[in-house]
């Protein structure tokens, strides 16, 4: 079985600590995506930076159409949305 080791919200400093304390903020929890992401703190704040441009930028569908295309995409993908 694969698995990825992952820094533990309150094992994080720097970057990664800011990130974490933006995730919970916005989520109201540390979702697992965000923290495998946590070996690479640039990445995880780069990954952030596009998934709200995508979600909340300019865009011809609405936010709810939005939510809804990644629910499917996830289902297509058999993951956990």
């Amino acid at each position: 079985m694969s698995w990825i080791r992952t820094i533990k919200p309150d094992e994080a400093e720097g970057l990664l600590r800011s990130e974490y304390e933006a995730a919970q903020k916005r989520a109201g929890r540390i979702w697992q995506i965000v923290q495998i992401m946590s070996q690479q703190p640039v990445v995880l704040k780069t990954s952030m930076a596009v998934y709200g441009a995508i979600m909340q930028g300019r865009s011809s569908l609405t936010r709810v159409q939005r939510e809804m295309l990644a629910v499917i995409v996830s289902k297509a993908n058999e993951c956990h949305y």
